[in-house]
C-alpha cells in the first residue's frame, strides 16, 4: 500500500498525486510519442484517430461530464469547426492561425446556443441539442456557396514552418500534429479543474440549488461551459475534417454526436481519463468488427459476413451493459481494481455503493 503525506495546499491541488504518478505518464506519453517507430501507417492512423475522439471526448466532457449539462448536439460543433478551418485556409490565412481561431468561432457558436439553453435541464436540454444537430445538415446544405452543400469540401492537408502535414503523405508528422494538440487540451482540462471556474462547473454538476446558496452564478458558468465544451469540440472537428481530406452534410451526422456521448459514459463520466479510455473503444471497436467478421468468414468458408446494424447493436449492448453493472464506466473500473489491491485485505465491498447524485427538489427539473 502507497501513502501519500501531503504538507501543503498547493501540494493537495497539484496535477498528480506523487512523482510516480507524473513518471507514469510521462513514460505513457514517451511510448506514444513513439508510436510512428513501432506502429505501422494503417495502425499508426487508428491511433490518430483515437486521439481526435479523446479530444472531441474531452470537449463534451467539460459540458456533461464536469458540469452535467446533457448534449446529443456537439456533431454540430465538430461541423463548424472543420468548416471554419477549411473557409479561413482557403481564404489564405495559414493553419497556425486558423486552427485555433476555429475554435474559437466555434466557441462563441456554443455561447450563442447557450443563451436560449439556459433555463433548460436533463432531457429537455438533450432534445433541444439533438434538434440543432438534425439542423446543422440543412444549414450546411443550403450555405453551398460557403460549405460546398451536398458535394462537400476537401483539404489534402496542410503547411506547417514550410512542411505539408498531410494525413496519407506524412501520417508520422500528422499524428504529432494531434498528439500535440490532444496534451495541450489535456494539461488545459487539468488545470481548468483545479481553478475555481473548475469547481463551479462541478458544484453546478451536482447540485444548482446548492451552487447558488454557495454564491456561484449558475447561467454564467453555463453559459461559460458552453464555450469550452464548443471551442475544444471545434478544435476536435478541425482535426477530423484533416483527417477525412473530404467530407460533407452526411460526415457530421447525429450519430456521432449519439457516439461522443455512448464514448464518455463508456469511458467514464467525469474523468479526463474516460475520455481517452472511451475513445479507445470508439476508434478500435469498429476494427476489432471488420477483422472479427473476416476471421468468421474464414471458419465457415464465406468470403463476406454481413450483419446489418452489427456496428451500432454491439455500441448499444455495450452501453446497457455499462450503465446497468459499472455506471462508473472504465476508468470507474479500474478506480475499484486499484482500490481493491491497495486495501488489502481491508477493502470494503460497499465502499463505491452508487449514491443519488440529485437533491430531492432537482429531480423533476
Amino acid at each position: 500500500m502507497r501513502i501519500v503525506f501531503k504538507t501543503s495546499y498547493m501540494q493537495d491541488i497539484r496535477p498528480w498525486k506523487d512523482g510516480y504518478q507524473l513518471c507514469l505518464y510521462l513514460i505513457l506519453l514517451a511510448m506514444v510519442a513513439a508510436a510512428p517507430w513501432w506502429l505501422d501507417d494503417f495502425y499508426l492512423g487508428e491511433l490518430t484517430n483515437v486521439l481526435v475522439w479523446a479530444i472531441a471526448g474531452l470537449g463534451l466532457m467539460i459540458l456533461t461530464g464536469h458540469t452535467g449539462q446533457a448534449s446529443l448536439g456537439h456533431a454540430a460543433f465538430l461541423a463548424v469547426g472543420c468548416y471554419s478551418n477549411v473557409i479561413l485556409i482557403e481564404a489564405g490565412v495559414p493553419f497556425l492561425l486558423a486552427f485555433p481561431l476555429a475554435g474559437l468561432l466555434t466557441g462563441i457558436a456554443g455561447v450563442t446556443v447557450a443563451i436560449p439553453a439556459l433555463r433548460l435541464h436533463g432531457i429537455y436540454l438533450a432534445i433541444f441539442t439533438l434538434a440543432l444537430s438534425v439542423l446543422m445538415d440543412d444549414i450546411i446544405v443550403l450555405a453551398e456557396p460557403i460549405t460546398g452543400g451536398v458535394a462537400g469540401k476537401y483539404l489534402g492537408g496542410v503547411e506547417i514552418f514550410g512542411h505539408l502535414v498531410d494525413r496519407w503523405g506524412t501520417p508520422d508528422q500528422f499524428f504529432w500534429l494531434v498528439l500535440g494538440v490532444a496534451v495541450i487540451v489535456t494539461l488545459g482540462y487539468i488545470n481548468l479543474l483545479r481553478s475555481p471556474l473548475g469547481r463551479s462547473f462541478i458544484a453546478v454538476r451536482d447540485s444548482e440549488v446548492s451552487a447558488q446558496a454557495m454564491g456561484v452564478d449558475i447561467a454564467r458558468t453555463k453559459m461559460i461551459s458552453f464555450a469550452l465544451s464548443c471551442a475544444v469540440t471545434g478544435l476536435a472537428g478541425a482535426l477530423m475534417g484533416l483527417y477525412a481530406g473530404a467530407f460533407n452534410n452526411e460526415t457530421f451526422s447525429v450519430i456521432i454526436s449519439i457516439q461522443l456521448l455512448m464514448m464518455i459514459v463508456i469511458g467514464g463520466l467525469g474523468s479526463i481519463h474516460g475520455a481517452f479510455l472511451g475513445a479507445i473503444v470508439i476508434g478500435f471497436l469498429p476494427q476489432f468488427l471488420s477483422i472479427s467478421k473476416e476471421y468468421v468468414g474464414a471458419i465457415i468458408g464465406s468470403n463476406t459476413v454481413a450483419i446489418p446494424g452489427l456496428e451500432f447493436g454491439i455500441f448499444g449492448v455495450i452501453l446497457i451493459a455499462f450503465i446497468l453493472f459499472e455506471p462508473m464506466g472504465m476508468y470507474g473500473r479500474w478506480l475499484k481494481i486499484r482500490t481493491w489491491f491497495e486495501l488489502f485485505p481491508f477493502y470494503r465491498k460497499d465502499m463505491f455503493k452508487r449514491q443519488k447524485s440529485y437533491l430531492k427538489t432537482e429531480r423533476l427539473r
